[in-house]
Order: C-alpha cells, then structure tokens, then sequence
C-alpha cells in the first residue's frame, strides 16, 4: 500500500513540474529580427520591442528621459551586423556586429555604436564607441504603438535605418560600398558573359546612373541576338532615352511592345505604351 502512495505521489510530483516547464507567456516585449540585402551587403537587426501601453515614452516626462543611455529597444542590448562595410551618415563603420545605444533628445538624437561583446546593454555605456552620429528627430502625426526599428528606402547601394516609436522618428542613411567590388564583377564575368550577365550589368549601370554608353552597348548584345526578351528590349529603350537619342528609343520601344503583345504581359504592354507616348511629344 505504501509502495503504491510513493508511487502516487511521485507521479503528481512529476506532472506537476512537467506542467510548470511547459507554462509559456506573452513577452511583454517579444523580440524580433529584421534581415535585408541592400546590393550585395546583407544586414541584420536583433532586438527587442517594447509597447506604448498607455504611457509617455520620451522625455523628463517618460519612461526614456532625454540626455540619458537608451538600450535602443528591450531586455537585451540591440545588435546590428553588416556582411560589408558601410557608410553611415557620411561615416565609415567596418563589417561586423555592433551593439546600438541612443540617447534621445527633444529635436536631437545621438547614437552610438559599439563593437558587440555581449547581450548587457549596462556594459557598454562607460565604453567608447566606434562611431556615433547625431541625428534630427521627427514628431509624427501617426502614434506607433510597438518600438519599431526598419531598414527602409531601399536601392541598390543604399538603404534607410529608421527607429519609430509612439509619435517620434529618427532615420539614419546608409550607403554600402559595393560599387567598386561589382564593377570589377561586371568586368570578370563579362569575358565570357551569358545574355542574363549582360542584362544584369546594363540594368545595374543604368539604374545607378553610372555608365550609360556601356549599359547600352551590354543591353544591345542581348537585344541584337535573335531572341531577345521584351523586358530587354525595354531596357534598351529606356537607356537610349537618357541618352537623349529618342528616335531610336521611339523605334525600340515600338518593338517592346510588340514583344509585349505576342506575351500577352499586360504590364510591359502599359510601359510601353507610356513610354512611347512621352517619346512621341
């Protein structure tokens, strides 16, 4: 009988606990990653993102008080990782992991970066960082409810860092430094380049305003072969048309939509229908 109440008791004991190790919670802050590729330069942001919640987030008034060290988020300290080196805000910031402290102002925003070592934000403050940078702030008409941090505006060799909370806004511009690294890309690959290599390299020249004269003799070794895309074909007259040389535009656009129609892409057909018209005034 006795042997049975251990076992009994030993039973309970265990289903207890088990109940208790499974017990999970909403975090008051739930944590969140943001990854983007931005040219060739992936960034990721680790944080952490805490709620409005009916109180004064900034200033004497508020839970983060001006002039002071801010963690940048919740719970453990931020943590941004750039593949590549960037500029930020006109300054150079070496690839890597970075812990993000700020301390927020009124119309000023100060942000500091720190090369990351551990996930306590405290351990930082008395650090000197690697690059700060002072940033204007924004008053916004909408009230964001949850600490947001974005990576918005995206091209290909630039991007938007953004922190957005209740009815403030800072955001910082960064430029990667991918240029060179794909120029001398475009220059290798293009030895014994493929259509797709060629039209990737007039598109990236043309899009960033680079080298015209080369985009269009890339774009023209894909639309002179005996099946070139409308999409390509499109390219071509777009870049003729920066160059300013728009009765060959007009012609190549012509054909685009030609392309277009015989592929039944819908889309192409009103691009080029737009594009021609705006050639023909």
């Amino acid at each position: 009988m006795k042997n049975k109440l251990y076992i009994l008791l030993a039973l309970a004991v265990f289903i207890t606990s088990s109940v208790k190790a499974q017990l999970r919670t909403p975090a008051l802050s739930p944590a969140a990653t943001v990854i983007q590729t931005v040219g060739l330069t992936e960034i990721k942001i680790e944080y952490s993102r805490p709620h409005v919640r009916n109180r004064i987030i900034f200033g004497d008034q508020g839970i983060v008080p001006y002039g002071e060290f801010w963690r940048t988020g919740a719970n453990a300290a931020t943590k941004i990782t750039f593949s590549d080196p960037i500029m930020i805000a006109n300054k150079a910031l070496k690839k890597g992991s970075y812990t993000l402290l700020t301390k927020p102002g009124s119309s000023i925003w100060t942000v500091y970066f720190y090369p990351y070592e551990s996930s306590n934000w405290n351990s930082y403050a008395t650090k000197s960082p690697v690059l700060s940078i002072e940033i204007e702030a924004q008053k916004n008409n909408l009230k964001t409810e949850s600490f947001t941090i974005a990576l918005n505006n995206v091209t290909m060799d630039s991007t938007t860092l953004d922190f957005i909370w209740e009815n403030t806004s800072i955001s910082i511009p960064i430029v990667t430094q991918n240029k060179d690294k794909i120029l001398q890309n475009i220059k290798k690959v293009l030895s014994g380049p493929s259509d797709s290599e060629y039209f990737r390299a007039a598109l990236y020249l043309h899009e960033t305003k680079q080298d015209l004269t080369n985009a269009l003799n890339y774009v023209q070794k894909v639309t002179k072969g005996p099946n070139p895309r409308f999409f390509q074909v499109y390219r071509e007259a777009l870049i003729l048309k920066d160059l300013n040389r728009k009765k060959e535009a007009l012609m190549v656009a012509q054909k685009s939509l030609e392309l277009s129609q015989k592929s039944k892409n819908k889309d192409f057909v009103r691009l080029n229908q737009k594009l021609i018209k705006s050639l023909s005034q």
